[in-house]
């Protein structure tokens, strides 16, 4: 019994450690990235950041981070973004790797970097800290986070397009000095910018993201090789600067065993980094001091090589790292003293406003005492050589006045040579929608070279899964992209479903895309749902942008299923005849007469309701061909000019049949004649009766272009839609009792009984006629019950003695 016992606790024992084990395993080191490119900028847009910000998450993509990513975001979204970005990495436990990228416009502002939204509006230095992003807040809040690994990259540090004051910022980004655990890199040395790009991608960017790809290469040496490389891309122009304070071992890719041997071992390059630069030749010295990049490596090369074509190019970069330390520990110290003992260093420097602006703070004279102490600094002043490169706001290494010398190429001792496929990259497809960055051409990468197996696989990431096949990849992408144009949102080509708010965003969560942070992701499905809608997007040029094939929200009916006949299409035969409707198809049909064809519209009435009335038709009703009436009274004719229609007791025509029309119908006798049912004209004395009259000048409009006229009753009044009387029309028939008469009540909607009704007759004393005179009131009539036939006129029978 006891044996059976232990074995099964020693099985029991072996069951949770293996169940450890495979959590353990499960769990592995979480890789997290948040990615940003900054271009369309109210005071000049940038050709390259939003395509960089694509090829760098793209490459993360492919090393197992989980990326989330956005371009051309505003201050709001910018910092809300990332607050959310960050408490995601709180809860990613203590093996998280965090990888940062920012590309746009950086600027800093008295000892602070400060990354630009889009919307950031610079009329003055004082608006930095209110308008930018302080890179600070994002260090210190990594900082406190139980992280593994953090990498913070700002490709920030461009010209300054912001309007210039009389007390200019300094050039560049400010030295900063990384916490535990981070590396914190610039695309330009400290005091110094980078030249705008001329291709698709910066070339900070895409060095960086060749040096990534490279499998087994330690964080430290991924940068300094980018540094290399970026220095030889821009003949010098640009110097890219890191500093890490990172102890534990990192790599973005693992190199298997059966790769290829590099060409420079790793005992090589170390021995290479521990050699004096003198015993370097004077090109392999320049390349050796630029790959250490300390003050001291560069004054070493110009102690051995003073006469060299490279030693004005280091002599400047040593003027721009030796102020930048100056500044740094005076913004540290941070006393009146300090900032006078940096004005007594450099009067004219890049800083030199900073301190007088601090002085200011400190409500301190900017002439300082005769007596106060200097500060000592951990470097020494400058020679009166570099004055001359620190002698202004800010320094560019491609400065026509300085006349550097290009460097020499880079030695394969330092640096291999890129890879084939790497060194002309395609330009990415253009980004449609809100806030998505451009996706890159995917570039292979080599078999030999693999994520780590100690990572938790990112979530639905097809390049992590696919990082050999090239074609799988972007023939996916362009998929995507095709289905977007016929469908105006994302197509799935990869497995996954949308939610319903990804199938509105249009592709933004699709496994080749980086996905947009979850408040972005809020905001690009509103603005695609209401793109009228006023919103702080952050793009001018993407502001209410829609997907390529988005058929806007039409005001009107939608017409893919019309009805026959409408928008001009022919009618079906009616006993192999067309039919008639309004008189729509009268002009098309050429058996009629155009007289005719206008007569027989005067029969049917005009058009109402949101009919559009074509050809002569439409002319019948708005005067002009080709008019559309919309119920409102109103049509718009060929020529654009817009006429009112015929009104009829106050109301417009085209809301309802015309009165003629309907009398007619319920009534077919009364408005027909000998004379081939025509209306009748009435005559003078019908008009004093208080008839509708309408004369050879009020014909209707498609017959000439005339006008109705308002009608009067018979006290001379306007018979619009506030008189509400009897009115009785009086037509004579040969064949039918000439007293016969029509009672209608006439009220602001006409309303007429849909059979005939039994004509009433009723005594009406004889109108009074009187021409060119005021209207009178007429006589008060008689209660109906007195009142006599009318007898002893013209078309009435003789009186009775």
């Amino acid at each position: 019994m006891r044996t059976l016992q232990k074995f099964l606790g020693f099985f029991l024992l072996l069951i949770f450690v293996a169940a450890s084990a495979t959590g353990a395993l499960a769990q592995g080191e979480k890789r997290l990235a948040f990615v940003i490119g900054n271009a369309a900028y109210p005071s000049g847009a940038l050709a390259t950041p939003a395509n960089d910000a694509g090829l760098i998450a793209q490459t993360l993509q492919a090393a197992g981070f989980d990326v989330v990513g956005a371009r051309d975001v505003d201050q709001e979204s910018l910092r809300g973004a990332l607050r959310d970005f960050l408490g995601k990495v709180s809860a990613a436990g203590p093996d998280a790797v965090v990888f940062i990228y920012l590309a746009g416009n950086g600027v800093q502002f008295e000892g602070e970097n400060y990354f630009l939204p889009v919307d950031a509006q610079i009329a003055n230095p004082t608006d930095v800290p209110l308008q930018g992003m302080r890179l600070s807040d994002v260090t210190k809040s990594l900082a406190g986070l139980p992280t593994k690994v953090n990498i913070v990259v700002l490709d920030a540090a461009r010209p300054n397009t912001f309007p210039q004051t009389n007390q200019p910022l300094a050039g560049g980004l400010a030295l900063v000095d990384p916490d535990p655990n981070m590396l914190v890199a610039f695309n330009a040395a400290p005091g110094t910018v980078a030249p705008e790009g001329k291709g698709p991608y910066g070339a900070y960017a895409q060095a960086l993201a060749e040096m990534m790809r490279e499998g087994g290469l330690p964080l430290d040496d991924v940068f300094d090789r980018t540094r290399l490389r970026v220095n030889e891309l821009t003949q010098g122009a640009e110097v890219p600067w890191s500093a890490s304070k990172i102890t534990a071992p990192f790599v973005f890719f693992d190199r298997a065993p059966d790769a290829p041997a590099p060409r420079v071992s790793e005992a090589e390059s170390q021995a290479n980094r521990t050699r004096e630069i003198r015993d370097f030749d004077a090109r392999d010295a320049y390349v050796a001091a630029l790959d250490r990049d300390t003050l001291s490596g560069y004054e070493d090369f110009v102690g051995a090589y003073p006469h060299d074509p490279m030693a004005k190019r280091v002599r400047a970069i040593i003027a721009a790292r030796r102020e930048a330390i100056t500044w740094r520990e005076t913004w540290l110290r941070d006393t009146p003293e300090a900032y006078w003992s940096y004005l007594d260093r450099y009067p004219h420097g890049p800083h030199a406003w900073d301190a007088r602006r601090r002085l200011e703070h400190f409500d301190a004279a900017l002439e300082p005492p005769e007596d106060f102490t200097v500060y000592d600094y951990d470097v020494p002043p400058p020679p009166p050589e570099e004055i001359i490169y620190v002698d202004r706001p800010v320094l560019y290494f491609d400065d026509p006045d300085f006349d550097f010398e290009p460097p020499p190429p880079v030695a394969v001792i330092f640096l291999p040579p890129p890879p084939p496929d790497f060194v002309v990259l395609a330009p990415p497809r253009p980004a449609v929608d809100v806030y998505v960055l451009p996706v890159p051409v995917f570039v292979p990468v080599p078999v030999w070279v693999n994520p780590p197996r100690n990572i938790a696989p990112p979530p639905d990431n097809m390049i992590f899964n696919n990082i050999h096949n090239t074609t799988v990849i972007n023939n996916t992408t362009i998929n995507n992209e095709n289905n977007q144009a016929g469908q105006g949102g994302g197509g799935l080509t990869t497995g996954q479903k949308l939610t319903g708010a990804a199938v509105g965003l249009g592709a933004a969560a699709l496994a080749t895309k980086v996905a947009l942070p979850p408040l972005l992701h809020k905001k690009a499905v509103l603005s695609n749902q209401n793109p009228a809608a006023p919103g702080k997007l952050g793009q001018g040029a993407t502001q209410g942008r829609q997907p390529p094939g988005a058929k806007p929200v039409s005001k009107t009916l939608s017409t893919d299923h019309t009805l026959p006949g409408a928008n001009g299409k022919t009618l079906p035969l009616v006993n192999g005849k067309p039919p008639v409707l309004n008189g729509q198809n009268l002009p098309n049909n050429k058996n009629l007469p155009n007289n005719k064809s206008k007569k027989l519209l005067g029969k049917q009435g005009t058009l109402g309701g949101n009919q559009q009335a074509t050809g002569n038709a439409g002319a019948a009703v708005t005067g002009q061909g080709n008019g559309q009436q919309n119920g409102g009274g109103k049509g718009q004719g060929k020529n654009g000019k817009v006429s009112k229609l015929p009104t009829v007791n106050g109301a417009p025509a085209g809301q309802r049949p015309n009165v003629q029309e309907k009398i007619k119908k319920n009534n077919a006798a009364v408005f027909s004649d000998q004379g081939g049912g025509k209306p009748k004209k009435l005559t003078r004395k019908d008009l004093s009766a208080g008839q509708a009259v309408v004369g050879p000048s009020d014909q209707a409009p498609g017959n000439g272009n005339k006008k109705f006229r308002k009608l009067q009753n018979g006290g001379g009044g306007s018979a619009g839609p506030q008189v509400n009387v009897q009115r009785n029309i009086k037509v004579n028939k040969p064949n039918e009792n000439p007293q016969r008469q029509l009672k209608l009540q006439e009220k602001p909607n006409v309303k007429v009984f849909s059979k005939p009704q039994k004509p009433e007759f009723h005594a009406q004393p004889k109108p009074q006629v009187q021409e060119r005179r005021p209207p009178q009131q007429p006589n008060p009539q008689p209660p109906r019950g007195n009142k006599k036939p009318a007898c002893g006129h013209p078309g009435e029978p003789p009186c009775k003695q």
